[in-house]
């Protein structure tokens, strides 16, 4: 059984009113979810009111689920969602700094961690993680939000336009555009 066949016997047994059914669905999501909405909130116990929230949100919408997406790509739409509305409501935009220790996992830092590192090169990663961090602030939500999903979550295209409402070639489009500035940042720092 796949995990979405097991994820889709669950949902219906919640559906059917097993609340267990939809606890085994938080359990096994939390972390991710959680983890997703930490990278737009800094505060770790406002992301756990923010991810309880998430979860709520998908309780109550559970009935009108039928299954035409995976219920991790649902799930992280309303955390999306529920994120972006709390920081409307809020008056705030996502802080500058919360992920650092994800983007050096992502460039491969590992290698640096491995080896002795200098001085210099500690400089240098941490100034690329910030470079990274200010070009991912500087995207509109749409591209941030694509790359994020993408890279560091790992989601694939499809997941990500089901996730976002939107074609795959969109999806394409975004993550390019996303790459493509990042880069551009990056380009000064990394030339020899």
């Amino acid at each position: 059984m796949s995990e979405r066949e097991i994820d889709q016997a669950l949902v219906e047994r919640a559906q059917g009113g097993d609340r267990r059914a939809f606890d085994l669905l938080v359990l096994k999501y939390q972390q991710r979810v959680a983890k997703l909405i930490a990278r737009y909130i800094r505060d770790h116990a406002e992301v756990l009111d923010v991810t309880q929230e998430a979860f709520l949100k998908a309780y109550r919408a559970l009935p009108g689920f039928r299954g035409e997406s995976a219920f991790y790509t649902w799930i992280y739409r309303i955390a999306i969602n529920t994120v972006k509305n709390h920081l409307v409501a809020q008056g705030r935009r996502p802080p500058a700094d919360d992920l650092d220790s994800e983007i050096a996992e992502q460039m491969d830092m590992g290698e640096r961690l491995r080896d002795a590192a200098t001085p210099e090169r500690e400089l240098l990663t941490d100034e690329i993680a910030q470079t990274v961090q200010a070009a991912l602030e500087e995207l509109p939500d749409d591209l941030r939000t694509a790359i994020v999903l993408r890279e560091l979550e790992g989601m694939s295209y499809e997941e990500i336009a089901t996730t976002m409402e939107c074609p795959i070639g969109t999806v394409r489009s975004r993550i390019f555009r996303a790459r493509e500035a990042i880069d551009k940042r990056l380009r000064p720092l990394l030339r020899p």
